[in-house]
């Protein structure tokens, strides 16, 4: 078996750019006398020249590079047919993982978009998916609770929806991400019907009947109406849907009318 430094040396021979994912300084500096190096992290903690901010900490190192392969594609960083040696860690901080990536279009996933491109403030999709996760690890009761949140676009959403009983949201200034949030939504997600949450991250409404077509929505067998109505009103409006799943307790993120995202919260 080859040393870590040959195998380093195979991974790096003639590659085009190299990726470091969430290095720490020690890290970092390992790779600082290679070219076109680019960083993917949720901070810049190294200074690195060449940066792409991870909204979330992945916990599977494919999703990392792949969100990070993307960003950088849609700030031509690199193009199609480029090649990539992309670093991680899994473990301890230490680099622990090293693979060659082809860039190629199939790797546009719609991950970096769904972060980054969105009408919604990327924080306030990022404390939704904190939301959906935490719901989706604690439940309601000891028992597992689906819920379906829809960002962004909120007038536009409403038009296209009906109240399915009282809005407590009506007349409030209530925020994703304040303190208190979490326990509302946790109380009401035991009830039919998706939140609404603005652009700011203002919780709009809850208990809204989502009236669009589903007709041409194609979601994965096994799920059912929540998702369906969730990929439908982003098919029809700029909105981002994550829709908690009460059968298999994931997470997933529609945009575009398309499942883009899948988290289980048990790994965040």
């Amino acid at each position: 078996m080859g040393s870590f430094d040959d195998v380093l040396s195979d991974i790096m021979a003639d590659v085009d750019s190299v990726f470091l994912f969430s290095p720490n300084g020690a890290f970092y500096e390992q790779f600082a006398d290679e070219e076109h190096v680019v960083v993917v992290a949720g901070e810049n903690t190294v200074d690195a020249e060449t940066f792409v901010e991870l909204p979330i900490e992945f916990p599977d190192i494919k999703d990392r590079i792949r969100f990070g392969i993307e960003g950088a594609m849609e700030t031509d960083l690199v193009e199609e047919g480029n090649t990539v040696a992309c670093f991680g860690s899994i473990f301890d901080g230490e680099v622990d993982s090293a693979v060659r990536v082809r860039v190629s279009e199939d790797l546009r996933s719609g991950l970096y978009d769904l972060f980054t491109n969105s009408r919604a403030d990327p924080n306030v999709i990022r404390d939704v998916f904190d939301v959906a996760l935490e719901l989706g690890r604690k439940g309601q009761k000891g028992s597992p609770v689906g819920a379906l949140f829809v960002v962004g676009d909120a007038g536009k959403v409403m038009n296209k929806s009906r109240p399915l009983s009282y809005n407590p949201f009506e007349k409030s200034h209530v925020h994703v991400g304040d303190p208190i949030v979490n326990v509302m939504l946790k109380e009401f997600s035991r009830l039919d019907g998706a939140f609404v949450i603005s652009d700011s991250g203002k919780i709009v409404s809850a208990y809204r009947y989502l009236e669009p077509s589903a007709e041409g929505i194609d979601i994965p067998k096994g799920l059912g109406a929540r998702h369906m109505a969730g990929g439908a009103i982003t098919r029809d409006t700029n909105a981002t849907a994550i829709v908690l799943s009460e059968s298999d307790g994931l997470v997933r993120a529609f945009k575009g009318g398309e499942l883009i995202l899948e988290l289980d919260p048990e790994e965040h």
